[in-house]
């Protein structure tokens, strides 16, 4: 049974389910679209053409769907799409899209956002994140699935960060991190493989096939794309594939330094 308690306040046209509830001193606006199982906590607020899915909890003070800190901003009808199951914590501030880039921030399911996390916009955020408290994302970053950034970690714009990696707390990610990595520092470098998220998720074969591939990447005297285009080749491994096709693509490179 839906339940907005009296004091939010709710303009019309915003679409709300019969199975949502909205908390006292919250603000909908007449665009946001709220799915069944969604709780808008205690003075939270849900700004402009805001899609929010199933089961997505938002924490009290959160400020979702307010305009993109960006000059260049003319007023669009820009979105920020955010999925099922996702924890939204407090102070937690999230922007739409630009008409510059592609209009609409995007994130997936099952994400935990701790307090104070920022998503500017035009950002792209797959499934299973984890942003610790602070963690700031600037404008345009792609986050892949299974990535754990720590608190107090600024992430530049364009800045793309693959599937299963890590980003140690208080650092400063200003280039691109591949798939399984560990990275960490201010300015933040590739250190090693996530290998305990990769013991967490993948078979022993496909861990062993990574490692051996991050050695040949990483510590060869060759240059880094050219290691990853001859493994592309030759691997038969999904995931080696997935970790040389990122390198391959990067536009920021990849931050590394060879000892």
């Amino acid at each position: 049974m839906q339940h907005i308690h009296p004091t939010a306040i709710v303009e019309e046209g915003a679409q709300i389910s019969p199975k949502a509830v909205v908390g006292p001193y919250a603000f909908i606006s007449a665009k946001a679209k709220l799915a069944d199982g969604v709780v808008i906590a205690q003075g939270a607020q849900i700004h402009g053409h805001t899609e929010i899915g199933e089961n997505t909890k938002i924490f009290q003070n959160a400020a979702i769907g307010s305009i993109p800190q960006d000059l260049k901003f003319r007023g669009g009808d820009v979105k920020l799409i955010i999925g099922k199951n996702n924890i939204i914590r407090e102070f937690t501030f999230f922007n739409p899209g630009t008409e510059d880039d592609r209009g609409e921030t995007l994130i997936g399911d099952n994400n935990l956002f701790m307090a104070y996390t920022h998503v500017a916009h035009d950002c792209v955020i797959g499934n299973n994140n984890i942003l610790a408290n602070n963690a700031a994302l600037a404008g345009h970053v792609v986050i892949g699935n299974h990535v754990v950034i720590g608190g107090h970690t600024p992430v530049h714009q364009f800045v793309h960060i693959g599937d299963h990696a890590m980003i140690g707390g208080a650092s400063a990610v200003t280039q691109d991190i591949p798939p399984f990595c560990l990275a960490e520092g201010n300015r933040a470098t590739v250190r090693s493989l996530n290998i305990v998220g990769l013991r967490r998720r993948f078979e022993k074969e496909d861990i062993q096939a990574i490692s051996d591939a991050w050695k040949k990447i990483f510590r060869s005297k060759k240059p880094m794309k050219e290691v990853a285009q001859a493994l592309l080749e030759e691997s038969d491994n999904v995931k080696v594939k997935q970790l040389c096709e990122f390198i391959l693509q990067t536009k920021r490179g990849i931050p590394y330094e060879r000892k």
